[in-house]
Order: C-alpha cells, then sequence, then structure tokens
C-alpha cells in the first residue's frame, strides 16, 4: 500500500506537553487502534521538540503552495500506509488537534 505523512500542526503551549489535556494524550493512544480498523497500518509516529529547539535554511522565500498558514508549528507526524490519498484523508480524521489541523502528503516510494 502507498504511504502517507500525516502533519500535525498546533499553537505551541507554553508549559508544552503539561498544557495538553489528558483526553486528547488518551485520544493520540488510541489512534493506531483505529487506522488498524479502518485497513490502514500506522508504519511511525513521533512528537517533535518545541519551535525554540528548531533551526531553519530556507533558499528563495516561496509564498505559494500546499502550505498550512497562521500561528501553528508542526507539532508531530504520522507515517501510514492507506489504501489511496482518500484513505489516508479519512485515516487523518482520527487524529486529535486541539487547536490546529493536519496535511497529508503521499510520500515518495511509499
Amino acid at each position: 500500500m502507498p504511504q502517507y505523512a500525516i502533519l500535525i500542526y498546533e499553537r505551541e503551549t507554553p508549559g508544552g506537553m503539561a498544557d495538553i489535556p489528558p483526553e486528547v494524550l488518551a485520544a493520540h493512544g488510541r489512534v493506531e487502534g483505529l487506522i488498524a480498523a479502518s485497513g490502514g497500518t500506522l508504519i511511525a509516529g513521533y512528537a517533535t521538540e518545541p519551535t525554540s529547539m528548531t533551526r531553519s535554511r530556507r533558499g528563495p522565500v516561496v509564498t505559494e503552495g500546499p502550505f498550512v498558514e497562521g500561528k501553528e508549528a508542526m507539532s508531530g507526524f504520522f507515517v501510514v500506509e492507506a489504501r489511496d490519498l482518500n484513505h489516508a484523508v479519512e485515516i487523518s480524521g482520527f487524529v486529535p488537534v486541539m487547536d490546529g489541523g493536519v496535511e497529508v502528503r503521499p510520500l515518495l516510494g511509499g
């Protein structure tokens, strides 16, 4: 099956993980089972460090493209196997977000 990245974007909270409500953390714990029940496979899932821990290198500025706009930062991602893009989008609906969104991207060679 093809592989997809589900990128999670959230507003950063001052307390980091400590500010995430227990029910949201519990919902993240159920994601793998929901993916499997839908016929997909969870390959990997990671949370990222706060943006204060990142460094960026950019070439010429590009303003168009499939990017989430706003004050959200990438807070984590999943790699999943899904039948097709529509199935991957369905799977992305299992990912709990507090005040942000998700982006689904096909992976090359996946």
